[in-house]
């Protein structure tokens, strides 16, 4: 059966596609929501350890990585943290700042899912899930959809299905399909804010798995000073997950252990502890395990008095830059978001509409913008479902 027409019909019911819908229907425009799951907002039920980093007050468009890194301002400029924190304020929606200005609810992340289907609510979106999407097509003037055995027209779509990370959430490529299939380009997409896999000589760190330190990470030309963590299949942890996002197959990752340690610390150290062994002067500063294992590998056996200045400034030096040479990802199953995704080449940075198909829209994870770990990719989803409800 094919019911009466909608104005627009938004699939994902997403962080982007509730705030879409939400916006549009706002508007007065009659939406339609739709999701395969057979609940929305899964990805922000999950997130934050079940409290939901929903923004960061420090969002700015260099923390997102995408082939064209000016697409994401003018969504982001229009659509800001304080826009979204108002929001959540005006819901009664007790939060909490963590570090590096990342935004937390004091109770569950059910609050946030709770207000935007109120908002959604009160604009008159209707929404159903639990059926898949049979087919999209387009004519007329207008797209049509199947969703289980229904069918339902509108005049604008909205592609907000995400990407792939998370599977079992329910995350697949279809975002990408569809972009295809109406001749939009697809930016290869890769596991982001994931654990590296360490083989080879690096295997002996993950005796390590469950020591975490705070280091300096680098990738490329991107480096973050947070906490690592050792797996049992790798490298994780914030500063880990944020140099994913920049790692490519090959390359390596370079650790700082002693970031804030002054320069010949270890030069000073025997100096002051000539009697010191090398594993005892690292474990004043890091977990005891760690310190013994980059000791045994840098090698200076005995105590510091033994051994000459060139070797410790080495020491010291290696300890600085720590080279690892991951062999891969966890993958999609353990990525929080996707870099890559549908081109922006071919959206208006300002509405997000398809430049050679009027009507059609993509918006959050499906397009090759990706934030940083800590509440970015929720703004992302705000601004970027913002700008295309504004005009649908």
């Amino acid at each position: 059966m094919t019911t009466s027409p909608y104005d627009a019909i938004v699939l994902g019911a997403g962080a982007a596609g509730l705030m879409c819908a939400a916006v549009a229907g706002q508007r007065g425009k009659r939406v339609l929501l739709l999701d395969h799951a057979d609940q929305v907002g899964k990805k922000i039920l999950i997130s934050g350890g079940g409290r939901c980093n929903f923004t960061n007050v420090n969002t700015a468009p260099d923390r997102f990585l995408s082939a064209n890194p000016h697409f994401a301002k003018s969504a982001l400029a229009r659509y800001t943290p304080a826009d979204f924190i108002a929001l959540v304020e005006r819901h009664g929606i007790a939060y909490h700042e963590k570090t590096l200005g990342q935004l937390f609810c004091d109770g569950s992340a059910k609050a946030i899912v709770a207000m935007l289907l109120a908002e959604a609510a009160a604009a008159g979106v209707e929404i159903r899930t639990g059926q898949p999407v049979r087919a999209v097509d387009h004519a007329d003037g207008r797209f049509r959809v199947q969703f289980g055995e229904a069918s339902f027209s509108a005049t604008a779509l909205v592609i907000a299905t995400g990407g792939p990370s998370i599977p079992k959430m329910g995350a697949t490529g279809f975002a990408y399909d569809l972009a295809r299939q109406f001749g939009l380009k697809v930016v290869e997409p890769r596991p982001a804010l994931v654990p590296l896999t360490l083989g080879g000589d690096d295997v002996l760190f993950r005796e390590l798995s469950g020591i975490a330190a705070p280091v300096e990470a680098r990738a490329g030309k991107a480096a973050f000073r947070e906490a690592a963590l050792f797996t049992h299949k790798g490298l994780s942890g914030p500063a880990i997950l944020q140099v994913s996002s920049y790692w490519r197959h090959g390359e390596p990752v370079t650790i700082d252990f002693l970031p804030g340690a002054p320069k010949d610390w270890l030069l000073d150290a025997k100096r002051a502890r000539p009697r010191a062994t090398l594993h005892a002067a690292l474990g004043t500063m890091l977990p005891d395990r760690l310190a013994e294992t980059l000791a045994e590998r840098l090698a200076l056996p005995g105590e510091l008095a033994a051994q000459t200045d060139r070797k410790i400034a080495d020491a010291e030096s290696r300890l600085a830059r720590w080279i690892f040479h991951p062999n891969g990802t966890e993958g999609f199953a353990k990525a929080e978001v996707t870099v890559g995704g549908i081109s922006t080449a071919g959206l208006s940075s300002q509405t997000m509409v398809a430049k050679t198909v009027p009507n059609l829209y993509a918006v959050g994870e499906a397009v090759d913008v990706t934030g940083w770990l800590g509440g970015y990719n929720f703004q992302w989803a705000w601004a970027s479902g913002h700008a295309a409800g504004q005009v649908i």
